[in-house]
């Protein structure tokens, strides 16, 4: 499954857009976890705690869009984005695109879904 950020892919065309696809996730903390993390704040730096979570939390919802994308039949996804939203003692990521079959442009066939 091919995806990008651009609406676009080199060498490829669009042969059919499918609409379009999400994947959301909330993903929290353990107790232990978000009072580690809460004392690191008080002295600044970096919560690596924190970063975990967070990118956990989007590969998570890139995944979920990727199922979303295979399960109506594309073999791309174009404009991917991702989007945040605040919540206490957890990760809420959305991420969404839409989704294509593409083929090669020098080719008619379009390229077996992945």
């Amino acid at each position: 499954m091919q995806t990008t950020t651009t609406f676009e892919l080199a060498g490829f065309r669009v042969a059919r857009s499918l609409g379009v696809v999400r994947g959301i996730t909330v993903r929290t903390r353990s107790l232990p976890l978000s009072i580690l993390g809460g004392l690191r704040t008080m002295f600044g730096g970096r919560a690596g705690i924190f970063s975990d979570l967070c990118e956990s939390a989007r590969e998570e919802s890139f995944q979920l869009m990727l199922a979303h994308a295979r399960k109506l039949g594309a073999n791309a996804v174009v404009g991917v984005r991702y989007d945040t939203g605040p919540m206490v003692g957890a990760a809420e990521v959305l991420c969404y695109g839409t989704a294509v079959v593409v083929e090669p442009i020098n080719s008619p066939q379009p390229l077996n879904a992945a």
